[in-house]
């Protein structure tokens, strides 16, 4: 029973080998084959692309919310208020009109 098996195994292995590599269909099967790894290959570059732009869109969000919040830092610290309190703290008065010096 085993050689009727190993027979057929290799009947079907000669078949197979027999119509692959025959001259006149061995080009398609080469470029079908070719055809398919290309893809394969395109695709898994389409991939790494998507995950680079995503990568980029969220260093992109992450610089936008950080400048947000630095402007809102800025706008707090030059605030009215705030300078008000920072000249009482050093002793500074506002300037008398022969110190200001226009600049055209």
């Amino acid at each position: 029973m085993t050689r009727i098996k190993k027979k057929n195994k290799n009947t079907v292995i000669a078949k197979i080998n027999n119509l692959l590599f025959k001259s006149t269909y061995f080009p398609f099967v080469l470029t079908l084959s070719v055809m398919a790894i290309l893809f394969v290959l395109f695709r898994m570059k389409s991939v790494e692309q998507d995950y680079k732009f995503h990568s980029y869109n969220k260093q992109i969000e992450d610089s936008i919310h950080e400048n947000k919040e630095l402007r809102a830092r800025k706008a707090k610290l030059l605030s009215a208020k705030n300078l008000r309190t920072l000249a009482e703290k050093h002793n500074l008065n506002e300037p008398k009109q022969d110190q200001i010096i226009v600049i055209p």
